[in-house]
């Protein structure tokens, strides 16, 4: 059974043998000598070397001859080298550097990421976390959500019980509850949907390691699905967690329409490989800090540099495709001031054309206000080629953000789609009923190959003696919003066709 959908793009299937790091062999202590044999040696000695020699007998059992002096003793107390008389610090348990850079990019792209650490009292354990998260990946038309979670226990000991007879308790029961979980049939609601994996063994890992697959949806907001892999190995256990979903761009907030989440192949490979690396740090450590309790350290926390933004800024020259529409534009805003603008920040590209008249006359007293703006988003790859996948995202974000809802002043239509304008197009008509200035607005966003588009015209019409944002001001309607950007998205794309974007 597999109820989890395709997860893309596949992550690498290939992986090498786990290969236990070797542990250095142990060192045992000499065998004791029975004090009744140095008894029996001493007075030996003193019957042989007669009573001057006495002074010179060592509680080691060893005699030093007439005329020699006995060795030195060695300082007790610190390990060799530490010069200080206590014991050397064990080195730091760090959950984030176990798993290679590389694979955490891999699985989690720009992820922030948190660790921390706990002793906490009266407790068998010493917990040390680290977590990746970013739960909004753009890819193409799709919104990925990815998650790493690891937590290491390092068990105390417990009266006679060693902390690695702890940690094989604790293994154990988690072990028995996995396999309980495959076969357990919990009570569901009518809208709750589960499945869980068996248990799967996880060879070549540590001194044992599992994996299980849970899947699970809930009504219309819940839908999710991850592997979790469990080990131990001497007295320290871990728990690892990946977690994958992915949303189209374009999906209703608030609900898991279009959800699709990691499959179960995809999830075991993933855990299995994650829990392989965070053991092998374990096994690293253990073997450096034989027998010591690691010490908490202070949390940490990363967050992954921010994208640079676009700041647009003027152009001299009124892009070329701009003027192939002056004369529709100019329809809409009579006698309109023209405005350029361009930016442009890693692989986008964005350029600005404005018609604005704020004091159009109005029959009757009073004035009108009118504007005119067509936006234009290129995108390209790192080799510099047009990037159809992030116009195709943009795209999708735009159609699945603000679908029939308001919140502070701003109420946002239900979206129409338009068939015969460009690689897909919509219309959505926006109030605006904040700040300084109240208006209507039309709305087109449309696609070409790498290029999103977004075409507004937008206005108001204000009373002699009124303000622009009172109640007495009207809205561009939604009719004449809509029709006339439309007719200059039409425009604009006949233009696009002979002439560049550029500026």
């Amino acid at each position: 059974m597999n109820p989890g959908s395709q997860f893309e793009p596949p992550t690498n299937p290939y992986r090498g043998p786990f290969e236990q790091p070797t542990m250095p062999p142990a060192q045992l202590p000499p065998p004791r000598r029975r004090s009744w044999i140095v008894a029996l040696v001493a007075a030996a000695v003193v019957v042989v070397l007669g009573a001057g020699a006495v002074a010179a007998l060592v509680l080691t059992g060893k005699v030093a001859l007439p005329g020699t002096r006995p060795p030195a003793a060695k300082p007790t107390g610190a390990p060799s080298g530490s010069g200080s008389g206590k014991p050397a610090a064990p080195s730091a348990l760090d959950v984030c550097a176990m798993v290679p850079g590389k694979e955490t990019e891999r699985l989690v792209p720009g992820a922030t990421v948190s660790g921390d650490s706990r002793d906490t009292p009266d407790s068998y354990t010493i917990s040390f976390t680290c977590n990746w998260a970013n739960r909004r990946i753009s890819y193409n038309e799709f919104w990925r959500s990815r998650e790493i979670d690891i937590r290491v226990e390092q068990h105390k000991g417990d009266g006679a019980k060693t902390g690695r007879s702890m940690a094989q308790s604790s293994y154990e029961l988690n072990l028995s509850s996995a396999k309980y979980r495959e076969t357990a049939k919990p009570e569901l609601r009518k809208d709750e949907k589960e499945y869980i994996s068996p248990m799967r063994e996880v060879p070549g890992v540590g001194e044992g390691a599992f994996v299980q697959y849970t899947w699970r949806r809930s009504g219309d907001l819940l839908w999710y699905s991850f592997g979790e892999a469990q080990a131990r190995n001497g007295d320290m256990t871990v728990k690892v967690k990946f977690q994958a979903s992915q949303q189209p761009k374009d999906a209703k907030m608030l609900t898991n329409e279009g959800t699709k989440s990691i499959n179960e192949e995809n999830a075991l490979r993933e855990a299995s490989a994650l829990v392989g690396h965070v053991v092998k740090g374990m096994a690293a450590w253990q073997a450096a800090n034989p027998d010591v309790l690691a010490q908490p350290k202070p949390k940490v926390s990363a967050s992954p540099t921010a994208r640079p933004t676009l700041s647009p800024t003027p152009v001299a020259v009124f892009p070329p495709v701009c003027q192939k529409v002056a004369r529709v534009a100019l329809e809409l805003v009579p006698e309109g001031e023209t405005r350029a603008r361009a930016a442009e920040a890693g692989q986008e590209r964005q350029s600005e054309c404005r018609w604005l008249n704020k004091k159009i006359p109005m029959e009757g007293a009073g004035y009108k206000l009118r504007s005119a703006m067509i936006t234009v988003h290129e995108f390209t790859n790192r080799a510099g080629a047009e990037d159809q996948g992030a116009a195709r995202g943009m795209y999708a974000q735009k159609r699945g953000a603000n679908q029939e809802m308001g919140f502070g002043g701003i109420t946002w239509s239900k979206m129409t789609d338009i068939k015969d304008l460009g690689d897909g197009a919509f219309s959505q008509y926006v109030k605006y009923q904040k700040g300084l200035l109240h208006n209507g607005s039309g709305t087109i966003v449309l696609r070409v190959g790498a290029k999103v588009v977004l075409v507004d015209y937008a206005g108001v019409d204000v009373p002699e003696g009124a303000a622009p944002n009172t109640a007495k001001a009207r809205l561009l309607a939604e009719r004449e919003a809509r029709e006339g950007a439309l007719k200059l998205a039409r425009a604009f794309a006949a233009a696009m066709k002979e002439q560049p974007i550029g500026s």
